[in-house]
C-alpha cells in the first residue's frame, strides 16, 4: 500500500501518531532535545482518554510544547542556516490539531508527511530524481536519494505497525521515529561543520 492509501485509511490515533513522528525527526531543526514531545507521545498511549475520543490532555501538552520550542519565532535564515528546511518543521508544529476531529488530524498528518519528505530532500546532499514528494507518496520510489528514501521507509512502518498492532504499536512507532531523528540531527551537524 502506498504512503497516501495507508493515510486515508488511518484512524485518530494512527494519524496522530504519523504526524507526531514527522515532527519528533524534525526536531533537530526545531533546536529542541531529544524528549521535548514525549509528553504527547504519552497523551497516545494514554487509551483510556483516546477509546473515548480524545487525550484530554492532548492539547494542554500541545501547547507546551510549542512554548518550549517558541513556535512563533520562526527565523528567516534558520537556526543552522537551514532556511527552508527550518521553515517547514516549525510550521509542522504551529499546524499541530488540538481538537479531535479526524478531519484536521488527517490534514495535518498528510501536510506533515509531505513537510518531512521535503526537508530530507532539501537536506540530501544526494539529488532526488523526482520533481515533488508526491510521486515517492504514491509509490513511485525510482531514483530515490537515500535521506528520502529511508525518510518514506519510517513514515510507511510507522503507519502500518500502527494499524496491524493499535496502542501497542506506539512504542515501535517512537523507536522508528527516534532512530529518524538521531539520522537527522547527524546530517544536521554535518552540514553545520561544512559551513564552519
Amino acid at each position: 500500500m502506498s504512503l497516501v492509501e495507508l493515510i486515508a485509511q488511518a484512524d485518530e490515533r494512527g494519524l496522530a501518531a504519523s504526524g507526531l513522528a514527522c515532527l519528533d525527526r524534525c526536531v533537530p531543526l526545531l533546536g529542541g532535545d531529544d524528549e521535548i514531545l514525549r509528553p504527547l507521545w504519552a497523551s497516545l498511549a494514554e487509551s483510556e482518554g483516546w477509546d473515548a475520543g480524545w487525550g484530554e490532555d492532548w492539547g494542554e501538552r500541545v501547547e507546551q510544547a510549542r512554548a518550549k520550542l517558541d513556535v512563533s519565532g520562526v527565523p528567516e535564515g534558520g537556526v543552522f542556516g537551514e532556511g527552508e528546511a527550518v521553515v517547514l518543521a516549525h510550521r509542522m508544529l504551529g499546524a499541530v490539531p488540538v481538537d479531535r476531529a479526524a478531519g484536521n488530524l488527517r490534514e495535518w498528518a498528510d501536510a506533515c508527511s509531505v513537510a518531512a519528505l521535503q526537508i530530507h530532500r532539501l537536506l540530501d546532499a544526494a539529488s532526488d530524481g523526482a520533481s515533488s514528494v508526491t510521486a515517492r507518496r504514491e509509490g513511485r520510489t525510482q531514483d530515490m536519494s537515500p535521506l528520502v528514501a529511508a525518510e518514506l521507509r519510517r513514515q510507511i512502518a510507522i503507519l502500518e505497525v500502527l494499524s496491524a498492532h493499535g496502542p501497542a504499536g506506539l512504542r515501535q512507532a517512537l523507536a522508528l521515529s527516534t532512530e529518524g531523528r538521531r539520522v537527522l540531527r547527524a546530517v544536521v551537524s554535518r552540514r553545520a561543520r561544512g559551513r564552519v
